[in-house]
């Protein structure tokens, strides 16, 4: 698949999914709003119950106080004077009696008797239009002291506790909200007049208020608080079957970046490894085409002949053949990286044996290019549980680099120091002044089939795994390796091994 195209599909799953991902947030914030809006108008609406309940027990209590002085102050007279009762009044009693006698001569008794009917129903109007006028200056004195009086009663018992509490509860509860609250009575000018235990508002935000007794004057006006400690986790409770579809978006969004980064890494290690063979072949390929060419040599009479140009043929046979055994074994450093534990002879070394020795098989190498090695091996412990062969490899392939990126105008100076920074390691440090590397080289040098570029030098070769194979065979033995570089300037590379104990 082309990067472009995986590019593309990248783009189109990130817009689709971020998409998907955007309306649910966007709906859930409205759903927690919704939610909240509902909360904040049900516990308004409960409030405002309580407040009327409240003035309707302060309108009951002066009723029932105006009632107690009235039927104190009227004890004394006869239920008849205000006209209560009817049976013992002092009009003359009406004859229902059925009269058979000649209707004539019963018409003036007759209308004696419609007289006193009507007389004695005046009466009673004259009885009821007394009574209301009573009744509505009761009203009238009761509706007087609660405008005049009321406001002069303790808050603490116009509203006491217990009672707000249980209008409080009845009223939540009527209206749906089975949730725990606290409250306090507010005045505006003196400050919180009593609260319950749990009521610690962390902002006023959290405050729902009513203002109770509203006639009464605003030196003296106190409001209803109520918080609700729990009000966050019940107003997600309602929303939280939405969880479960943000946490399959946010896992889904996750396993498609994963997907994108392996398919990058699969891309780009299919071009290394494209790379790599290409490689692979040209460096096979010379020591192969030089045998060949030897080879035919050896047919020649001339060549068997001449001492000389035999010792010569045979010579470039034997480097050739060092030189492709050491390519195979480069390749075959390959398989160390696809195992998890690399088999490995640890053994007890000097490490500064083991370093000087490949510095005087390498010296040769150095001074064919008119430069030297320094060796100061100022270890005092030098003993380190490594693989020789492989402790060996990490040395060689540290020197092969320093060589193999010199620069053309300046001869190679090469320089291997250990020391102990501490009891129980030693500090191996192998330094060039070489061509050096950028800084963001460095991060990747020890990445499998990496590559430094070498602008437009071709003499170059390599697979990317000489680095590779030291870092990976410094951290099997237990210790770290970092580099140092700057361009022009060369490189330096530092290893810390722990020491045998």
């Amino acid at each position: 698949m082309k990067r472009s195209t995986i590019w593309i599909l990248t783009i189109v799953m990130a817009i689709a999914l971020l998409g998907l991902l955007a309306m649910q947030i966007v709906y859930l914030e409205k759903m927690v709003g919704m939610r909240n809006s509902q909360f904040n108008e049900t516990v308004k609406r409960s409030l405002y119950s309580v407040s009327t309940m409240l003035e309707q027990n302060e309108t009951k209590f002066f009723l029932d106080q105006d009632l107690a002085e009235a039927e104190q102050m009227y004890s004394g007279i006869s239920q008849n004077s205000f006209g209560f009762g009817f049976g013992e009044s002092n009009d003359p009693p009406i004859d229902t009696t059925l009269n058979t006698e000649d209707p004539a001569s019963l018409r003036p008794a007759n209308r004696n008797t419609l007289k006193d009917l009507n007389d004695s129903y005046q009466r009673k109007q004259e009885i009821l239009r007394g009574q209301f006028l009573y009744q509505k200056s009761l009203l009238y004195e009761v509706i007087l002291t609660i405008l005049n009086h009321s406001s002069d009663r303790p808050i603490q018992e116009r509203a006491d506790s217990l009672t707000v509490d249980s209008y409080l509860r009845s009223e939540l509860e009527f209206n749906g909200l089975s949730l725990p609250f606290e409250f306090a009575i507010v005045n505006k000018t003196s400050g919180v007049v009593y609260k319950t235990n749990g009521y610690s508002p962390m902002s006023q935000e959290d405050v729902y208020k009513v203002l109770l007794f509203p006639n009464d004057p605003k030196s003296k006006q106190n409001t209803l608080n109520v918080t609700f400690p729990n009000k966050s986790d019940y107003i997600f409770s309602s929303v939280k079957f939405l969880v479960p579809s943000l946490a399959f978006t946010f896992l889904l969004l996750g396993v498609f970046l994963y997907t994108i980064t392996v398919a990058f890494r699969q891309k780009k290690l299919s071009e290394i490894k494209n790379d790599f063979i290409n490689n692979m072949t040209h460096e096979f390929k010379t020591p192969i085409s030089s045998i060949s060419i030897a080879a035919q040599m050896l047919n020649d009479d001339s060549v068997r002949k001449s001492p000389e140009m035999l010792k010569h043929v045979s010579g470039v046979i034997n480097d050739e053949t060092k030189r492709l055994r050491f390519q195979v074994e480069k390749v075959l450093q390959l398989s160390l990286f696809d195992r998890k534990n690399a088999t490995m002879r640890l053994e007890e070394e000097d490490a500064n044996a083991n370093i000087y020795s490949v510095i005087n098989t390498f010296k040769l190498k150095v001074e064919k290019y008119g430069g030297h090695i320094n060796a100061n091996l100022d270890a005092e412990d030098p003993i380190i549980n490594v693989d020789r062969m492989h402790f060996t490899n990490v040395i060689f392939n540290l020197l092969d680099n320093a060589v193999k990126y010199r620069r053309e105008d300046v001869a190679p100076e090469l320089s291997v120091t250990t020391v102990n920074p501490d009891e129980d390691h030693i500090q191996i440090t192998v330094e060039d002044n070489g061509i050096g590397m950028k800084r963001e080289d460095l991060k990747k040098i020890f990445e499998k089939f990496y590559r430094v570029s070498t602008g437009n030098r071709h003499d170059v070769k390599g697979f990317g795994l000489g680095l590779a194979y030291v870092h990976k065979m410094i951290d099997l033995f237990g210790g770290t390796i970092r580099a140092e570089s700057e361009v022009n300037r060369g490189s330096k590379f530092i290893i810390t091994l722990p020491l045998y104990k």
